[in-house]
């Protein structure tokens, strides 16, 4: 099922495409997997994972949105040079037309909208899928992974990344499985979602701070103008159960950033290493 289709030797790591992987859950899409420098050499080591959204935007910029890559393996390779993270795996899901439906917190739509609100944000997103989402990758894509690479496959050795709706699906995933993630690193995170709900359900769901770990950031332009005051009630939230600021909960504003493959290059070694570190 794999096949390699870009390698920059042992610099750069190795990438793997896992072409039209199929689900039960939803569409089929591709993956691609990021081997770290020394995998195929270092045969005794395992790697942590993280999960990302949006995988196509990561390594390439003839399939990245805007032409534009989050640099994901020349920053990691910053990090590993600085001897600051672990060496991860990097699994990047391909999003497909439902991306918004399939990212968007289902159980948020289903729990905190009320009969009308339902309505109404169906008629103009559509009900959300994200539970399927979920379940693709708890059920089929981890277990793929885990059984023919060398990770790490404990809680707090799995990890999340996104940004926009990526960021809102990757923070309700730590939430939903507790168990299998242990970290998210939510980049612009798109909270007017779901009529802005997404904090009440956090209120409720977060999971514990001893185990788990959240991070969080924003710009000052374009879409993420709106996220400010979303943010900050989020933060409260944090604070209340009992997360602590600067130790297993970070929230970063980038003044003059805006929303952006772009912007999020610029920055992604800050969650990279929150994550890693």
């Amino acid at each position: 099922m794999t096949a390699e289709f870009d390698s920059r030797g042992q610099e750069g790591g190795k990438i793997l495409l896992l072409p039209e992987f199929q689900s039960e859950f939803v569409h089929r899409r591709n993956v691609v997997l990021w081997l770290p420098p020394g995998y195929e050499s270092e045969t005794g080591q395992r790697y942590p994972v993280i999960y990302a959204q949006d995988g196509q935007n990561l390594f390439d910029p003839q399939t990245s949105f805007a032409g534009v890559d989050w640099g994901i393996r020349e920053a990691i390779g910053r990090l590993l040079t600085e001897g600051t993270v672990r060496k991860p795996l990097v699994v990047g899901i391909w999003n497909t037309p439902e991306r918004y439906r399939e990212y968007d917190p289902q159980k948020v739509f289903e729990e905190y909208l009320s009969p009308q609100e339902k309505i109404e944000y169906a008629r103009e997103y559509g009900r959300p899928l994200a539970d399927s989402y979920l379940k693709f990758i708890v059920q089929e894509l981890k277990p793929f992974i885990d059984s023919r690479f060398r990770t790490l496959p404990a809680t707090a050795d799995t990890f999340l990344m996104g940004s926009s709706m990526g960021g809102m699906l990757s923070a309700y995933a730590l939430c939903e499985f507790p168990e299998i993630f242990g970290a998210a690193a939510c980049l612009s995170t798109h909270w007017p979602a779901v009529q802005g709900k997404m904090a009440d359900y956090l209120a409720d769901r977060l999971p514990d701070p001893q185990t788990h770990r959240l991070y969080f950031d924003y710009g000052t332009e374009t879409v993420d103008t709106q996220y400010e005051p979303f943010q900050r009630v989020v933060d409260d939230v944090l604070r209340q159960r009992g997360y602590v600021e600067g130790s297993d909960w970070v929230t970063q504003k980038f003044y003059g950033e805006d929303h952006s493959e772009q912007a999020w290059r610029r920055r992604v070694d800050i969650p990279l290493r929150f994550l890693l570190k």
